[in-house]
């Protein structure tokens, strides 16, 4: 029989957890957003979406407006419990930094009373939901929980990984099958029942670590697949091949389907997901690790296309010098159309760039406002001013570029616009 969930609570607000708690608040399901950002909670609460998503900002103007969702800092009983925080690297060795986790599983845990059920939807190395379950135990040891008592704890843990596309989160959140990967069966029940509130796609119930291990795998296959595109676009520069039309002859073959290469791979998932893999086993993630580090590599390769164009300016223009010429790069976002820069080969690439040409490089990123501390030596410019660049850098595909000609000047177009 299906339960029905009344009030819940969504830990992290940002691009995963603002728009599930948005989803489950236009089910007229009372949603508790909790954040550490204050700016975030009060963004929230006046109605408004802190992150750019297609509809997620009327969705939330709507869910504050009849009563659904409220944000706050502080954890409040609730029904159930959705964890969506980052997991970074810890360091350079790419372990994952499970601190945020952490700290979510032990900020609830004085709220929690049986029959509750908690969720973890951040991604994260196999065998985290375990370590948080004993976060939790440890934290509350008047309670039982599925580690040690199974089918009749007090409260339910399951890993559910979010596996929706950037730019079309609302829609993905409804229609994509879902892998629920409970510590008991009845685990995987309680959250079947929580995400058939909104969920029409198929709910595929499974245990935690084959849960945790599938997110990584769907990620670090696209990542394989990238870096197969990325290296034939190496190759195909120093053979004098259009890199494109090679793709597009070869994918007429009804059983090849090559992706499109670009400056890298960006993003919270595909750009880290992979090392969680190789973390745990680094002797067996051989073709992996490979690929991580062709797609960790191919910025470099972009910057290094960017000084070979300011030699052949400065050749066909001996009256100028290296610090007269200015460079644009087109995009910083991970993907077109959005406003996330973590991960980004973008950013990277503008980085190394302002670094070594400071006050000679602008970016052109619709969808932001101001640059990250980071890129102290770029200036966000408008298209208006990126014609009189002398250097032009594609970066991201973003419509906006797509629908102007070709600038004046040295291109380097790593997305196949121009």
């Amino acid at each position: 029989m299906r339960r029905r969930f009344e009030t819940i609570s969504v830990i992290g607000l940002g691009y995963i957890g603002l728009p599930t708690a948005a989803i489950f608040a236009s089910r007229k399901v009372r949603v508790i957003g909790v954040d550490v950002n204050p700016g975030t909670v009060e963004t929230i609460n006046r109605g408004e979406a802190h992150i750019v998503e297609p509809d997620l900002d009327i969705a939330v103007q709507s869910a504050v407006q009849r009563g659904y969702l409220r944000a706050t800092t502080t954890p409040e009983p609730a029904e159930a419990f959705l964890i969506a925080v980052p997991t970074p690297f810890a360091g350079t060795d790419h372990e994952a930094d499970l601190s945020f986790v952490e700290q979510a599983a032990r900020t609830i845990a004085p709220v929690l009373v049986s029959g509750n059920l908690i969720v973890l939807e951040s991604t994260c190395p196999v065998g985290t939901t375990e370590q948080m379950a004993a976060w939790l135990a440890e934290a509350r040891p008047d309670l039982t929980f599925p580690q040690t008592h199974g089918e009749a704890s007090d409260i339910r843990i399951v890993h559910c990984p979010e596996r929706v596309l950037p730019g079309k989160v609302m829609l993905e959140l409804i229609h994509n099958d879902r892998v629920l990967g409970g510590l008991s069966p009845r685990c995987s029940e309680m959250a079947l029942s929580l995400y058939r509130t909104f969920v029409e796609g198929e709910c595929v119930i499974t245990d935690a670590r084959t849960a945790e291990m599938a997110k990584l795998t769907e990620n670090s296959f696209r990542d394989v697949n990238i870096a197969f595109a990325n290296e034939l676009s190496v190759i195909c520069d120093k053979l004098g091949i259009d890199v494109w039309e090679l793709i597009r002859l070869a994918n007429r073959h009804p059983r090849v389907n090559i992706l499109q290469p670009g400056p890298g791979v960006g993003g919270h998932c595909i750009a880290i997901d992979p090392w969680f893999i190789v973390s745990r086993t680094p002797d067996d993630a051989r073709l992996i690790r490979t690929a991580r580090g062709v797609n960790d590599a191919k910025p470099e390769w972009v910057v290094a296309k960017v000084e070979e164009a300011i030699a052949a300016h400065l050749a066909r223009e001996p009256s100028k010098s290296t610090a007269g010429v200015t460079i644009c790069c087109y995009g910083l976002a991970f993907k077109a159309n959005i406003d996330d820069l973590r991960e980004s080969p973008a950013v990277e690439v503008a980085e190394a760039l302002g670094a070594r040409y400071p006050g000679q490089v602008i970016a052109v990123e619709p969808n932001i406002e101001t640059l990250p501390e980071r890129l102290s030596g770029v200036t966000l410019a408008g298209l208006d001013e990126a014609s009189e660049a002398d250097i032009h850098v594609m970066l991201v595909d973003h419509d906006e570029f797509k629908d102007r000609a070709p600038p004046l000047g040295e291109l380097i177009d790593t997305r196949g616009v121009w």
